[in-house]
């Protein structure tokens, strides 16, 4: 438990923990993998209070799989993932694999299944904002980071 409230201590740029740069970043998503998928989700499937999952994608350049773990929201049986890379200037690796295949898998807990990812049209993304902001506040102010506009990704089956 230790490690989840240091990991919820420096994920965010907005505390006063870690400096959060790629490096650091980069590390805590290995560590909190490393973790996820040791337990099965026991330990990482939450954190600041939201649901965890990893996605696994194929690199658009080398073909290699990378796993990162996310926050997401359910929508029925569709799963809504967030490409806010904490509001930097570009968008998270991640988002650019799904982009080049948007074929990926998932882990839930001890489930793993295949996704195709979309990305919400404006429309979509207009009606899911708030709920985003409203499951993680911190994304309203990654949003007024950045001047891209933070893509919303539906996961499906």
């Amino acid at each position: 438990m230790l490690a989840l409230r240091l990991l919820a201590t420096v994920w965010s740029p907005t505390t006063h923990g870690v400096p959060i740069n790629d490096l650091n970043v980069k590390l805590l998503s290995r560590f909190h993998t490393m973790l996820y998928r040791l337990t099965n989700g026991r330990i990482g499937r939450r954190l600041v209070d939201n649901d965890m999952l990893l996605l696994t994608t194929k690199g658009h350049k080398t073909g290699n799989e990378h796993t990162v773990p996310l926050l997401y929201l359910r929508d029925g049986g569709r799963l809504v993932v967030i490409a806010s890379y904490g509001g930097r200037p570009s968008h998270p690796q991640w988002y650019r694999n799904l982009l080049a295949d948007p074929i990926a898998s998932v882990q839930i807990l001890g489930d793993t299944f295949p996704v195709r990812a979309t990305t919400m049209t404006a429309a979509e993304r207009s009606d899911w904002w708030q709920k985003v902001v409203d499951a993680y506040a911190d994304y309203a102010e990654y949003q007024s980071h950045t001047e891209r506009e933070i893509p919303l990704v539906w996961l499906d089956r």
